[in-house]
């Protein structure tokens, strides 16, 4: 059965924070808001976690995951970024962005796409996830809350808890919510491609 935490959204409890962090820590599985939808997140080394957001999400190998990083010198770790791409994360991060980048060695091999060898990373704007972050000190796994079936993402965390209730560890309300999911952009290639436009502005990335 889901715990449930309502967290202030811009000066998140402290006490509540730790106690999701160590939920994260033990292979607890949470759902929680963002600059763009509501997302699905746990521990990056896992494995058991991982399936459980495959089940839930109904994606195979192939789905890019994503890790939530707090900066930019923490996306140096996980992923492999020229100088072309580290100006154009630098311009709109933190922000509502998924860049499909070459992961390094740092990141699972389970947890890349198993021919490309990639990794969604994100840096979000948010205040409860920003937090998070920091509490954790390292990456969270994620995937946006995206029901098979559905169109859109889940947003609402009454709805959430009732719908996943047994499927989930943590559910956590804080305030508004994002109602689209991320704009994505793969920067493996020449040029940055936009692979999906989302909430996240595309005039800064010139695209």
């Amino acid at each position: 059965m889901a715990q449930f935490f309502s967290i202030h959204p811009e000066h998140p409890q402290l006490r509540l924070i730790k106690q999701a962090a160590e939920i994260v820590r033990k292979g607890g599985l949470i759902a929680f808001p963002t600059d763009a939808a509501y997302a699905l997140g746990g521990h990056t080394g896992d494995t058991a976690l991982l399936e459980r957001i495959r089940r839930i999400r109904d994606v195979d190998e192939r789905h890019h995951f994503t890790l939530m990083c707090r900066d930019l010198s923490e996306i140096a770790t996980y992923a492999r970024v020229d100088n072309t791409g580290y100006r154009l994360l630098k311009a709109v991060t933190p922000g509502a962005y998924t860049f499909i980048l070459e992961g390094t060695k740092e990141v699972p091999r389970r947890l890349m796409h198993p021919k490309r060898k990639t990794i969604g990373i994100r840096v979000p704007d948010h205040p409860l996830v920003r937090a998070l972050l920091a509490e954790l000190d390292e990456p969270l796994l994620t995937s946006t809350l995206l029901l098979p079936g559905e169109e859109a993402p889940m947003t609402d965390p009454e709805q959430i808890r009732d719908r996943l209730e047994k499927q989930l560890d943590l559910v956590i309300e804080a305030g508004h919510c994002g109602l689209e999911m991320t704009t994505v952009v793969n920067l493996t290639g020449a040029a940055p491609e936009l692979m999906r436009a989302g909430c996240g502005a595309l005039a800064p990335l010139g695209l």
